[in-house]
This record gives C-alpha cells, sequence and structure tokens, in this order.
C-alpha cells in the first residue's frame, strides 16, 4: 500500500471537472499538491477549499515558453498527472480548422510539451510517478470525435511506449482511460452518452489505480467491454456497428 502523506504531486489541468475532482480527492489523503492550468482565479480558489497544502502555478500546455517556466516554478515533484485536455464534439462533415488544432495542441502536443520538461529529471535519479489520462475513444475510430479521439489515441501510444521504456526502472508510468464523465467538455455533446460517470466517482477510479502497479485501467466497465469487444471486430463489421 502506497504511503501518500507528504508526497508531492504536479497536478496539471487541475482547474475543474475530473482534475478538480482529483485535486480535492488526493488533498485528502495527505498529498501536497501543485495545481496547474491557465486559470489563476479558478485555481486560487480551489487552493483555499482543498483541506491539505498546495501551491498554484498558472501554465498554458500550448505554450512552450509558458510550460518551461511553470517547470522551473515547480521544481522536483513526486508526481506528475496530466488531466488537461480540450473537446468540442466535431463530424469530418463539419472541420473546424481551429477547434481541431486546438484539441490537437492541448491534448497531445501539450502533454508533449509537459512530459518534455518534468521526465528527464525523474529519470535522471531514478524515481518519480507518472499518471497519463486518455480516453476509451482512442482504441478505434468514432463518429463525431475528429480531434479529440485522434489526440487521444496519440496520447495513449506515447503512454504506452513511455512504459515499455521504464517499467523496469524507479520511474512508474500509468495510463488511465475514461469514457464519458459529466464536466463542462462533456455538456457539449448533443448525443447520448452511455455510463456517464460523475467527475468524483471517476477520480476515485484514477487514485484506486494510482494505489496498484498495474499499467492500464479503462472504466467504466461496461462501456470498456463495449470498446474492447469493437476493437477485436473487422473493419467492415466494427463501422457498421458503431459508425
Amino acid at each position: 500500500m502506497t504511503d501518500w502523506a507528504g508526497k508531492r504531486y504536479w497536478l496539471v489541468g487541475a482547474s475543474a471537472g475530473l482534475g478538480e475532482a482529483l485535486a480535492r480527492h488526493m488533498s485528502r489523503m495527505g498529498i501536497r499538491l501543485v495545481l496547474s492550468a491557465r486559470s489563476e482565479d479558478e485555481l486560487n480558489s480551489l487552493s483555499q477549499e482543498l483541506p491539505g497544502p498546495s501551491e498554484v502555478v498558472t501554465m498554458d500546455v500550448s505554450d512552450p515558453d509558458s510550460v518551461r517556466a511553470a517547470a522551473e516554478r515547480v521544481g522536483e515533484v513526486d508526481g506528475l498527472i496530466f488531466l488537461a485536455g480540450a473537446y468540442w464534439p466535431m463530424k469530418t462533415q463539419a472541420w473546424d480548422f481551429e477547434q481541431a488544432n486546438i484539441m490537437a495542441d492541448v491534448n497531445f502536443t501539450g502533454m508533449m510539451r509537459v512530459m518534455g520538461v518534468a521526465v528527464p529529471s525523474m529519470v535522471a535519479r531514478d524515481a518519480g510517478h507518472i499518471v497519463i489520462t486518455g480516453s476509451l475513444s482512442g482504441y478505434r475510430g468514432l463518429p463525431k470525435a475528429i480531434g479529440y479521439a485522434a489526440s487521444k489515441a496519440g496520447v495513449m501510444r506515447l503512454a504506452e511506449c513511455m512504459h515499455a521504456d521504464l517499467r523496469n526502472t524507479g520511474v512508474r508510468v500509468q495510463l488511465v482511460n475514461p469514457g464519458f464523465i459529466r464536466t463542462r467538455l462533456t455538456d457539449k455533446n448533443d448525443f447520448n452518452m452511455p455510463f456517464l460517470m460523475e467527475a468524483d466517482e471517476a477520480a476515485a477510479r484514477i487514485f484506486e489505480h494510482m494505489c496498484t502497479d498495474r499499467f492500464r485501467r479503462d472504466f467504466p466497465m461496461r462501456l470498456s467491454a463495449i470498446i474492447g469487444l469493437g476493437r477485436m471486430l473487422p473493419d467492415w463489421l466494427y463501422y457498421r456497428l458503431f459508425a
């Protein structure tokens, strides 16, 4: 069982939704938090409400200079959790140039920037814990998912590469792939979201996974089972059923 008391974790994307819920959960466990996102006001409000110690370091993951400056301020941490994300539902027939590129830049390239400033120091001291947030939508192509599903697929492959390299070292890499979570991002959806979860429940699932030695966790179980079945289907049948 992990002794969390006094550990210092950097939460990127902590200002709202799943990030805020996970920050509250971890703070109750005695973990010292560094909270990062673009909104300083939201981060300060959250920091004041947390039961444990926390610091606010604003950062825009789409800005390399902002990421480097934030990393210098944060310094050495025991763990890093990447939760930052951008999302709009989007069909290929309604491709929005700006929104699609924001999703790619925040969800995937933004994570690359943050990992680029955080991982080398963990590797150098052979100690650290990295938790990456993918998505069940990243496993196979889905309708209305231009930008988001593709960027999450890249996130998931990157996490797998990092785990392959670091699994026998002191740096632990974990991947969580949730389904639909009720946040201000999914509030944009005008379609049915099966097995929709509340942010608090999803945060609890993530923290449960952090307490294990397993690399990957997909949830909720019923939706991940459906997605898992879809991954095994031949293309002609998959797209007939899922598209």
